[in-house]
């Protein structure tokens, strides 16, 4: 789980199970919106050291295949929350976070 950065949180703090997630329903009278979603999030395991934008800012080539610009990428590309899916690599890459 990362807290977001564009609201005061720190990137990367903790590792966790979902166990629940709901359809928000869209809006009347917009035509254009992303589907949203609420989540339950069980926390399994803290972040034992920072993994954020600082860290990650410098990633930038995108086709080197590494883990770091993947995330780079995938979680600042756009100042948005969002849900990602992450490759094995990279999984295993946030893995040693924990």
């Amino acid at each position: 789980m990362l807290a977001s950065e564009n609201e005061g949180g720190q990137g990367l703090v903790a590792r966790g199970v979902v166990t629940s997630v709901e359809a928000i329903a869209k809006k009347q009278g917009i035509a254009r919106q992303t589907p949203r979603v609420s989540l339950s999030i069980e926390r399994t395991a803290l972040a034992k050291r920072p993994l954020g934008r600082p860290e990650l800012k410098h990633f930038t080539i995108w086709k080197d295949r590494r883990p770091e610009t993947e995330l780079n990428f995938k979680f600042y590309r756009q100042a948005t929350n969002k849900i990602v899916g992450i490759s094995d690599e990279a999984a295993a890459f946030l893995g040693g976070f924990f």
